[in-house]
């Protein structure tokens, strides 16, 4: 008996059979850097990226496990590294409320944000951050500890910039003498971070543009000039910036499930993936209409819209899209963490046991029978075709 891995779990098409389709009907003029993503993707746990065959000593049946292309961009691969990346943060948290903030940049600042990816997103990450951390201290005399996460992505794969930001109910002392708790149900008014956020990301982009740090093509070339680009941040600052907070977390054990699903996120999950119409050269995708009660919505792009929309949400190589501040920061966590759970501790605060995790499983079982009794019998090298090796 031969065979691959196991029956199907969704009838939906894969992303990486959509890319793919989308490749033999178009070639994108894209950078380098994506089409080695797009490349990676498309060949994901296929054949081309060889593999590993097995026997099964109990049933006798062989089958192929190919490789994954471990792409962050990948929604195959994104569920091992986000275990990973929260088993990490298990030692971080702390028997405190948490906060959900999310800030947003105006869409009329899209186009320029496209062609300075590195620069703008890093832009958001530090303009975020320093608002919340000094509003920490003025308002509560505390470190905050912060954790923020990139999104650049609507539900119709549109770009919609944005922050995701966990926020401890309270931090250290200046002095790191004590903990300070805020209030369970407020931390600060979100009109007053929108507005210090929209000054400080706007003073800022306004340096880069002076300092000739901004890159404009196509399009967006005659915001060069600057009556242009001055024209560009009225428009962009003619109305509040978005900053909202949603319900406050209850404790350690909800933050780890948002986590869970939020951090490794990619532009569309397999699940919302409909169908696949190659004749017609199509793909269908639900969607979530929170503009009309959230409702669920079918929504039929052409492949080569399709692709065009997904890329623009692949992040610059090496782009850290979570990151941590305040008391969380990398050079603080290893030391502020323990004082922080000491101080909590003496005064009474300490953490729950977290649900225990689900029992683990073989690391990997016949498909056939169910068995873990395998051994490897062959190492299957790649096969890339030239299609997506080519550089």
């Amino acid at each position: 008996m031969n065979g691959t891995a196991g029956p199907a779990r969704r009838s939906g098409p894969s992303l990486a059979s959509i890319l793919e389709s989308a490749l033999e009907c178009t070639t994108p003029a894209l950078p380098t850097w994506q089409w080695r993503i797009v490349r990676a993707l498309c060949s994901c746990r296929t054949r081309a990226r060889g593999g590993h065959r097995y026997e099964c000593l109990d049933c006798g049946a062989t089958y192929f496990v190919p490789h994954s292309c471990g792409n962050r961009h990948c929604p195959a691969c994104q569920g091992q590294a986000a275990r990973h990346w929260l088993a990490a943060q298990l030692e971080a948290l702390l028997p405190v409320p948490y906060f959900h903030l999310v800030f947003t940049l105006p869409h009329a600042l899209n186009p320029v944000i496209r062609q300075n990816q590195r620069a703008l997103f890093t832009l958001l990450f530090q303009s975020v951050s320093q608002t919340l951390l000094e509003f920490g201290r003025r308002r509560w005399g505390a470190q905050l500890g912060i954790t923020a996460m990139l999104h650049t992505w609507s539900q119709t794969l549109l770009d919609h910039y944005h922050l995701h930001c966990i926020v401890s109910g309270g931090g250290l002392s200046t002095d790191g003498s004590r903990w300070i708790n805020t209030p369970t149900n407020y931390l600060f008014a979100v009109r007053a971070l929108s507005a210090v956020y929209r000054g400080k990301f706007c003073a800022a982009l306004q340096q880069l543009y002076r300092d000739g740090q901004l890159q404009f093509h196509g399009q967006t070339q005659a915001l060069a000039r600057p009556e242009a680009f001055a024209r560009l941040l009225r428009q962009a600052t003619r109305h509040r910036w978005v900053v909202y907070a949603k319900r406050p977390f209850g404790g350690p054990q909800q933050v780890l499930r948002y986590l869970s699903y939020y951090t490794h996120r990619v532009a569309i999950s397999p699940r919302r993936l409909l169908t696949l119409d190659r004749q017609a050269q199509t793909v269908s995708f639900l969607w979530k209409d929170y503009a009309h009660g959230d409702r669920h919505q079918v929504m039929t792009l052409s492949l080569k819209e399709f692709l065009r929309r997904f890329c623009l949400h692949l992040l610059p190589e090496r782009f850290v899209k979570i990151r941590h501040y305040g008391f969380l920061g990398t050079r603080q966590r290893s030391t502020q963490v323990p004082l922080a759970r000491g101080l909590l501790a003496a005064a009474g605060q300490t953490c729950p046991p977290l649900e225990p995790s689900r029992p683990a499983r073989p690391a990997r079982v016949c498909p056939f029978c169910g068995s873990d009794q395998l051994v490897l019998i062959e190492l299957v090298p790649p096969c890339l075709t030239p299609r997506l090796d080519s550089s």
